[in-house]
């Protein structure tokens, strides 16, 4: 009998120690949820079938003001047309017992600030709705990021599609020109190379463009010449946006071709100069002078007819950056002048 009342004792103990080690499991549990909630920005609000707050946890601006969660919880704090969206919510909620689910964009100092708002049912053990719960998430920063992202999409199809406008029109351009079909893949080859390069240098710029003297250098060793040799760079070098660094960099392939083909370059000991000044425009903007000089010698076989790639140098090229060109070959000189406004090209 003693036996039994020990055991029964025992066993008493044993629940005693179960109980407070469940209470103590929960009230763990509860510390970790909030902290999860806080770190992962989600705010909890409970109401009842009138909408008054029963608790809330984690609750941030918007959702609540400088004294904290009204009875109403935090609808009553945020524009009206916003309100009475989650209102209208909450009212569904109680009256289906169906979740219901919004996103819901409220007006900041900053810009716009974007949530995903979540409301669930609570129903007691009869199945009828007891109460609320409102669950908040902000996704700001991840519209910031899609809306980026759109932009940029949208940016990449535009530059590609004009990328596409100029193959084609090189592509025209050194069909009309070429005498056979291995002239044209030749020359073509040699242009598309030629805008791979420049759209290196703006790929890597993040799109942002070129700087007009790496682009000439790049141009200039293309085609095996050592350009700390070759070429002489003097003058400005501005920044070039991606449409001037395609078409210039063409330009410069060229020149670059034409002089390694017949001119200077041809030459163990010949040089290219290239001299960019900025200028005052007839509009009070400053405009960006390029010049091309080298001199081709008496005996270089200099095409006097100035075929080669002279509608890129002084029709396509000033023609798709708004400015003007001029090819000159005289005597034992070559120069080629391209004039183009501010909108291409940055200085800062």
């Amino acid at each position: 009998m003693q036996s039994r009342t020990g055991d029964m004792k025992d066993s008493g103990r044993s629940d005693e120690i179960i109980a407070l080690q469940s209470a103590d499991s929960g009230m763990q549990l509860g510390r970790a949820l909030l902290h999860a909630l806080h770190n992962a920005g989600i705010s909890v609000l409970y109401q009842d079938r009138e909408m008054k707050t029963v608790w809330a946890r984690n609750m941030r601006p918007p959702w609540v003001s400088d004294t904290g969660v009204s009875d109403t919880g935090g609808d009553s704090i945020l524009p009206h047309a916003q309100a009475e969206r989650i209102g209208a919510a909450k009212r569904n909620v109680v009256a289906s017992g169906n979740p219901e689910h919004l996103e819901l964009s409220i007006p900041a100092d900053d810009g716009v600030r974007w949530f995903q708002i979540w409301v669930d049912a609570d129903h007691n053990d009869g199945g009828a709705v007891q109460g609320v719960v409102t669950t908040m998430v902000e996704t700001t920063e991840q519209k910031r990021r899609e809306q980026t992202l759109k932009t940029l999409l949208r940016e990449v199809s535009h530059r590609s599609k004009n990328l596409l406008a100029i193959i084609q029109s090189i592509a025209t351009q050194t069909s009309r020109y070429s005498d056979t079909l291995s002239d044209f893949l030749t020359r073509f080859r040699g242009r598309l190379q030629s805008l791979a390069s420049s759209q290196d240098l703006v790929t890597s710029s993040n799109w942002r463009g070129a700087a007009l003297r790496e682009l000439v250098s790049g141009q200039v060793g293309r085609y095996g010449a050592d350009p700390v040799r070759s070429l002489r760079f003097r003058g400005a070098n501005p920044y070039l946006n991606p449409n001037a660094a395609l078409h210039i960099g063409l330009a410069m392939h060229e020149l670059a071709v034409n002089s390694v083909s017949y001119g200077a370059l041809s030459r163990a000991d010949g040089f290219v100069e290239v001299t960019a000044d900025l200028t005052a425009a007839s509009a009070g903007e400053t405009a960006l002078s390029l010049t091309w000089a080298e001199a081709i010698g008496a005996n270089d076989n200099q095409p006097s007819e100035k075929r080669f790639g002279s509608v890129a140098l002084e029709r396509v090229v000033p023609a798709s950056l708004n400015g003007t060109a001029k090819l000159e070959i005289s005597g034992d000189r070559l120069e080629y002048h391209l004039v183009v406004p501010r909108g291409n090209f940055e200085t800062d």
